[in-house]
């Protein structure tokens, strides 16, 4: 090991290798935690803005150890974006990286052989890596009994009380207890307020008998120079793609434009891109390869913008990205700034305008519901799996009553908590004591809403914008009646003016379309014998739907907009409004209708019956028929005894169960099915089991073909 007298040369030497600058220097924190990790083997939690260089602490400390014959650094990062910038990133400082994620399996074995014959100076993983069995019990082990460094990167996933808390970063508790004593470890984020803070620290103090150790606190202030905030209130959609449209030519550089839904940035995408943009858009459903092409595109400046869901966030890298707008509001003043943080780290001057829309609130809240279950729920969950024989998520689904994303999220937490544990083959049961903290879940909530009104009051202010988001990270630094001079209400941005008309007309013309696919489903979930019925593997194709058409996505622009509203609009009693179609949606079904070209050969039509809205669906299948000048050949209606509406928010095999004993075929007196093309109409559809259903009851009663309709997809 290094003297003293000797780290502090030796590591701006490192820095100026990660760095490419010969004058580059060491910032004063930076300093103090290299030294405490390289010297102390103490464990550090770094908490600075973005742009700070929290990488270069963990770089450098890493060169600086593995000189003197330390171990490899183990760095736990939670996006691939991240990982592939961070491999840069270390080979410029002469250190060799390597991953892995769920894009390299192949790759794997390789990877651990290099590490096991001391090829490797760091590895990246994922958090979700530390649950995969065979990683786990063979590879982490090993790893971290010769670790020299671990590193828990974007840390407030950590907290629960965090706006991106993440299930499998509990388990780095667990980790960090069972590291054998004099391994360094370092935690870094760039968006923790103080609870935050304190919540992470406490974790990592974890150490052999639940002993604290002394965690060294870093926090900086969080006031980004370059930065300059605007709010500009418009009042729809279109408005706000015209001026995205007449406005980004104008911003210089280039950026992100950040969205909350995938559907709402492929159609900002397509709508800039047919403006003659060079946008692309980046979502969650954009594959791995296509990601690392956009992502280079805007770092070489070859788009504009890429328009994005935070699937672009944590880690991307562009020291000269020079705006970020958001359509849309986050739900948290913390992952704003996070998002924000993205720009401006290598230039003067970065524009960064947010775009509220009347829809936020209901999107918030659609990711709100999807929080922790309730008591029994859990409860049944538990009851469900053995001690000694795996089960399987998709067995699972037979006898709990979740969706598979949060039947999955909540194996996970239950997981961190010591109760189940993740197998190959499936999950099984510990045998621990486990009790639900009702009170914990009802103040995190809590703490949500409060953080989306506080969205809420940023967007309202009339200070100043970014002493308004200091304020609210509890940044140490912030003095008080301290203003940026930057901001809007500060007078240092004047955004583009708002859209013309034509803009807005223009715009509204492209959110005007109608019509998205309504794909068949084509497999039967497993396990459905479990839950008395006989329906496995694939589905006959004789049995199967065609692919319909619907009006919209409900998480989109344009028409969403219209949907969302006739699906939330409730009575005096607060239950769904029952009335007939309104007029601007029946034109919109007819036009998708013509586009899609149904009328000729068209048999008949059957509509599905609705318990809640049992006007506007007979009035939405009657109208279609008449439109298209085809008969009414019957409904598919409950059965007696199943008139109360079936739930939605459950897993494919519950619902499929719930559906198929509900659902019978009511044909009209003299109709005839065999042979027939059907169009078969619905008001919405969620996991696709209705249409699939009543199109295989259809199907086995004579119909060649079946063509599902819906207004809405959600």
């Amino acid at each position: 090991m290094l003297d003293s007298t000797a780290l502090r040369p030796a590591a701006e030497s490192a820095l100026r290798t990660l760095v490419g600058r010969d004058d580059a220097t060491l910032r004063d924190d930076q300093w103090t935690a290299i030294e405490a990790l390289v010297s102390c083997q103490a464990r550090a939690l770094v908490v600075q803005r973005t742009g700070w260089g929290k990488s270069a602490v963990y770089f450098v400390a890493t060169r600086l150890l593995r000189d003197a014959g330390a171990g490899p650094t183990v760095i736990v990062s939670p996006l691939l974006a991240l990982m592939r910038d961070q491999i840069a990133a270390a080979a410029r400082a002469g250190v060799r990286a390597v991953t892995v994620n769920s894009s390299n399996v192949t790759e794997w074995d390789d990877i651990h052989a290099a590490i096991a014959a001391g090829e490797v100076d760091v590895l990246l993983c994922s958090p979700e890596r530390l649950n995969n069995p065979q990683f786990r019990d063979e590879v982490l082990p090993r790893l971290a009994a010769d670790a020299g460094l671990v590193v828990i990167d974007e840390a407030h996933c950590i907290s629960d009380w965090g706006h991106d808390f993440r299930p499998d970063y509990r388990r780095i508790r667990t980790l960090l207890a069972d590291l054998p004593s004099g391994i360094p470890v370092l935690a870094t984020t760039a968006t923790a307020n103080a609870r935050v803070t304190a919540d992470v620290a406490e974790q990592l103090g974890v150490t052999h008998g639940d002993l604290a150790a002394e965690v060294l606190v870093l926090r900086g202030e969080l006031d980004r120079e370059s930065l300059h905030l605007a709010v500009l209130d418009l009042p729809d959609p279109a408005a706000r793609v015209a001026w995205l449209a007449q406005s980004l030519g104008a911003l210089e550089g280039s950026g992100i434009v950040y969205c909350l839904t995938v559907s709402a940035a492929e159609e900002v995408a397509s709508q800039l891109r047919a403006t003659g943009l060079e946008v692309g858009a980046y979502t969650g459903r954009t594959d791995t390869a296509e990601r690392e092409r956009l992502e280079q595109d805007l770092k070489d400046n070859r788009v504009k913008a890429l328009v994005a869901t935070s699937a672009l966030g944590m880690g991307f890298d562009k020291p000269d990205l020079s705006f970020v707008v958001h359509l849309g509001a986050p739900s948290s003043p913390i992952a704003y700034y996070q998002q924000v943080g993205r720009a401006g780290r290598g230039v003067d001057r970065a524009v960064v305008a947010l775009l509220p829309g009347r829809e936020d609130r209901a999107i918030w809240e659609w990711f709100g519901s999807q929080a922790f279950p309730p008591e029994d729920t859990v409860r049944a969950t538990l009851a469900a799996l053995d001690s000694d024989r795996p089960t399987s998520v998709p067995a699972l689904e037979t006898t709990v009553d979740l969706s598979r994303g949060r039947l999955e999220a909540m194996l996970k937490v239950l997981d961190v908590d010591g109760v189940v544990r993740r197998v190959q083959g499936g999950w099984v049961a510990t045998g621990e004591p486990w009790s639900y903290d009702a009170e914990r879940y009802a103040r995190v909530a809590a703490a949500r809403r409060t953080e989306e009104q506080t969205m809420l009051e940023y967007q309202r202010t009339d200070g100043c914008r970014m002493a308004f988001l200091r304020r609210t990270l509890d940044d140490p630094a912030l003095e008080d009646g301290w203003t940026c001079g930057r901001c809007d209400l500060c007078g240092g941005v004047t955004l583009p003016a708002p859209p013309t008309s034509e803009a807005i007309a223009s715009a509204q013309q492209g959110l005007d379309r109608v019509g998205v696919e309504v794909l068949p489903r084509r497999q039967w979930p497993s396990g459905m014998a479990t839950l008395g019925l006989d329906l496995r593997g694939r589905i006959e194709a004789e049995e199967q739907a065609a692919t319909g058409r619907a009006i919209a996505r409900l998480d989109g622009l344009g028409w969403s907009g219209a949907l969302r509203d006739l699906f939330a609009a409730r009575n005096d009693e607060g239950a769904p409004l029952d009335a007939e179609l309104p007029v601007p949606l029946r034109h919109a079904a007819t036009r998708v209708l013509d586009e899609w070209g149904v009328r000729d050969g068209l048999d008949g039509v059957v509509g599905i019956a609705s318990i809640t809205r049992p006007t506007m669906t007979g009035h939405l299948a009657s109208g279609l028929a008449r439109y298209l000048g085809a008969p009414e050949l019957g409904r598919v209606s409950p059965r007696a005894g199943h008139e109360e509406p079936t739930r939605h928010d459950v897993n494919s095999a519950q619902r499929l169960a719930a559906v198929t004993r509900r659902l019978r075929l009511e044909t009209a007196p003299s109709a005839t099915l065999a042979g027939a093309r059907i169009l078969l109409v619905d008001d919405s559809t969620d996991s696709g089991w209705t249409l699939a259903v009543a199109s295989r009851l259809l199907r086995q009663a004579g119909a060649a073909e079946v063509l599902p309709f819906v207004l809405g997809v959600r």
